[in-house]
């Protein structure tokens, strides 16, 4: 099996890696690729809810969870103080897709595309100091680079970038 492509979405806190992600992924399915996603997140996270049959499995002590209704699967893996997965170990365990998009991961040698908002935690560039982001997008003007900047609502041509760079090709429809 090929490995898939991926593509990152680098950036701090409050900086739209998320809203972007989110129209990323809804202009490629409009398009006819097949789309997943891998989101790093910086602290403690819970998709389960209390007192759930599956959260009730992990309280007991379970390694892994999974949930299988008609509509959807999930598997929750608990740590229980192992270290967190490499990268490539989560990539690894996706089923086959045209393009994995990754949010955050933003130390990962990945291409990706670098958000910017005003609104930051911290507005400080990663660009500068990371050689695999390829774009910027922004919501407000960039003029300290010679990398392509993109307006962050762009999704249009945000994608056509992303499909080029990854060489995926355009519309599959």
């Amino acid at each position: 099996m090929t490995a898939p492509k991926i593509f990152g979405i680098a950036g701090w806190k409050n900086s739209g890696k998320t809203g972007l992600a989110v129209r990323l992924v809804t202009e490629f399915t409009r398009r006819g690729y097949r789309i997943s996603t891998i989101k790093h997140a910086h602290h403690d996270f819970d998709i389960d809810k209390v007192g759930a049959d599956s959260y009730r499995h992990r309280q007991a002590g379970a390694h892994e969870v999974t949930i299988v209704s008609g509509t959807r699967y999930a598997i929750m893996h608990e740590l229980r103080g192992a270290p967190e997965p490499e990268f490539e170990e989560i990539l690894a365990r996706l089923a086959p897709c045209d393009l994995v998009l990754i949010e955050g991961y933003k130390r990962e040698p990945i291409p990706k595309i670098e958000a910017r908002r005003l609104e930051a935690a911290n507005r400080e560039p990663l660009a500068p100091s990371d050689p695999h982001i390829c774009a910027i997008a922004a919501d407000h003007a960039v003029t300290d680079t010679a990398l392509p900047v993109f307006d962050l609502d762009d999704t249009g041509a945000i994608a056509d970038f992303i499909l080029d760079i990854v060489d995926l090709g355009q519309a599959k429809l």
